[in-house]
């Protein structure tokens, strides 16, 4: 089975240490084109250019375009996830642990162009299916499992309703910033995780409890 095929990189076999700075300069090179070109238009060429390197360097790391995407796409994934702040959902008020909760499903944050990658990625759905998966599993799904988790603490401790329905809230919260990017085409405004979570945490919050 092939790579694509499974939907992950093969394996690479061993040889002389790589040079990780050579490594990052490729894959930022390759994520700054699916941003301006899509993964159709994107081409070695263009990448090994960008990068300063030749394509004898990229392709001792990467057999093919697929390959080098999916890695480019969760280099990107990991360096928004290392930039995250901690999170003590524990140690946090009710209201303060759901709206950075919300805050983190941003995928701006950390990342102007993640509006123009997600649109690349979803226009090649039907052509390139593969890769809409790595995007929907490997990062739309654990940003939105990270909401969903700190709901369901706010539900053991009696801060959130019970019955609430938490898979329609986190759409909710996740699809608002689509929705600001496709209405404004601007930079996520400072204060819409707030304004987000002004909305619904009122429907959400258990009413015998104070508000955060």
């Amino acid at each position: 089975m092939s790579s694509k095929d499974a939907g992950a990189p093969a394996p690479r076999p061993g040889g002389r240490p790589r040079d990780p700075a050579i490594e990052e300069a490729i894959l930022k090179a390759t994520r700054a084109r699916l941003a301006t070109d899509g993964y159709s238009r994107l081409t070695i060429g263009d990448v090994v250019a960008d990068a300063g390197v030749t394509r004898p360097t990229l392709y001792r790391r990467w057999a093919n375009k697929y390959e080098l995407v999916v890695d480019a796409l969760h280099y990107g994934l990991r360096k928004q996830r290392e930039a995250y702040p901690p999170m003590d959902v524990e140690r946090m008020a009710p209201l303060e642990a759901f709206t950075e909760a919300v805050r983190r499903l941003d995928p701006r944050y950390h990342n102007e162009r993640a509006m123009a990658l997600h649109g690349n990625f979803m226009g090649e759905a039907e052509r390139e299916p593969e890769l809409f998966t790595q995007m929907r599993e490997h990062g739309n799904k654990p940003r939105c499992a990270e909401l969903t988790r700190t709901l369901r603490h706010l539900q053991d401790v009696g801060a959130v309703r019970a019955d609430a329905d938490l898979d329609t809230v986190v759409t909710l919260c996740f699809g608002s910033y689509f929705g600001d990017y496709l209405r404004t085409g601007q930079s996520t405004p400072a204060d819409l995780a707030d304004r987000v979570v002004a909305v619904l945490w009122p429907t959400l919050r258990a009413h015998e409890r104070p508000e955060a």
